[in-house]
C-alpha cells in the first residue's frame, strides 16, 4: 500500500465509476450464471470475457503473481480462493466472488458471496448477515465521520448475530492502486481512525465467519481458509466520500 491518503477529484472518480459500474454488471449477471454443475474456472472464464467487453483490464490477473481474472472461494475458504476446472459446484455451496479491473489507469473492486442451488438456512442466515453488515458499514460513511466508526459499526452489527469478523484481513483504500491508504478493518472503535473527507474512495468488504475469526493460508499461499472449517461469507463494495455522505461505486 502507498503510504499517503490519496483524495480523489471529480474527474477521477468518474473513471473509478465506469470501471466500477462493469464489476456490478458482472457480479449481477453472476447471479444466473452461478448453478450446481459449474467449475470454479467457469467463473473465472466468464468473469475474464465480462471484463474484455468492456474494454478494461482484470485487476487481479498478475497482480503479485494470482493467476486468475477472479477469486473464487467455496465454503470454508474466505478470499483469494484460485478458480480450477476441478473444483464443481454442488447444490448447498455458498461461493464468494471477488472481481476488480482497471479503467483508464483507474480500478474498482467488489465481491458477492452466491447460494448454490438450494442451501442450508444457516448459510442463508450468514449471506444474509454479512450483506446486511457491508451497507451498516457504508451508512457510517460521511465527512467528519472516523473510519472507526465504519469498522465498529460492522464488527458489532455480526458478533450480535454470533458469527466472528475476521482480524487477518481487512478492505482498504483504493485509486490508481488496487491497494492504497487507509486499511479499512471490520473491528475497531467508533471515533477513532482516519477522518472521513470528501474524495476518499475505500473498499469496504466484511469478512464473517460462522464459526471463530481464525483463518489460515493454504499451501497455494493464496486461498484463506477458516481454522475450524465453518462456513464464511465476503461482501465488498468500491465507495466514494461525498460532500454530503457516500456514492456505492460498485452498485447498478
Amino acid at each position: 500500500m502507498s503510504n499517503k491518503l490519496e483524495l480523489k477529484s471529480q474527474s477521477e472518480i468518474e473513471k473509478m465509476r465506469i470501471a466500477s459500474k462493469a464489476i456490478a454488471e458482472i457480479l449481477e449477471e453472476l447471479k444466473s450464471f452461478v448453478k450446481p454443475g459449474i467449475t470454479t474456472l467457469d467463473i473465472d472464464n466468464f468473469v475474464a470475457k465480462k471484463i474484455r467487453s468492456f474494454n478494461m483490464k482484470p485487476a487481479f490477473l498478475g497482480y503479485g503473481g494470482f493467476p486468475a481474472s477472479a477469486c473464487v472461494s467455496v465454503n470454508d475458504e474466505l478470499v483469494h480462493g484460485i478458480p480450477n476446472d476441478s473444483r464443481v459446484l454442488s447444490s448447498g455451496d455458498i461461493v464468494s466472488v471477488d472481481v476488480g479491473t482497471i479503467y483508464d489507469g483507474y480500478y474498482g473492486d467488489a465481491a458477492y458471496t452466491y447460494s448454490v442451488g438450494k442451501v442450508s438456512d444457516e448459510a442463508k442466515k450468514l449471506l444474509q448477515v454479512t450483506e446486511d453488515s457491508l451497507y451498516v458499514g457504508i451508512e457510517q460513511v460521511k465527512p467528519g465521520n472516523r473510519l472507526g466508526d465504519v469498522s465498529y459499526a460492522v464488527q458489532k452489527y455480526v458478533e450480535s448475530f454470533g458469527y466472528s469478523v475476521v482480524k487477518d484481513y481487512c478492505g482498504h483504500g483504493i485509486g490508481r492502486n488496487l491497494h492504497e491508504e487507509p486499511s479499512v478493518p471490520n473491528f475497531g472503535k467508533n471515533g477513532t481512525g482516519v477522518k472521513l473527507e470528501k474524495g476518499l474512495v475505500i473498499a469496504i468488504e466484511p469478512m464473517v465467519n460462522v464459526g471463530r475469526h481464525y483463518v489460515d493460508v493454504l499451501s497455494n499461499d493464496w486461498t484463506v481458509v477458516t481454522r475450524d472449517g465453518s462456513l464464511c461469507a465476503h461482501f465488498e463494495h468500491t465507495v466514494a466520500v461525498t460532500e454530503s455522505g457516500y456514492e456505492i461505486l460498485t452498485k447498478i
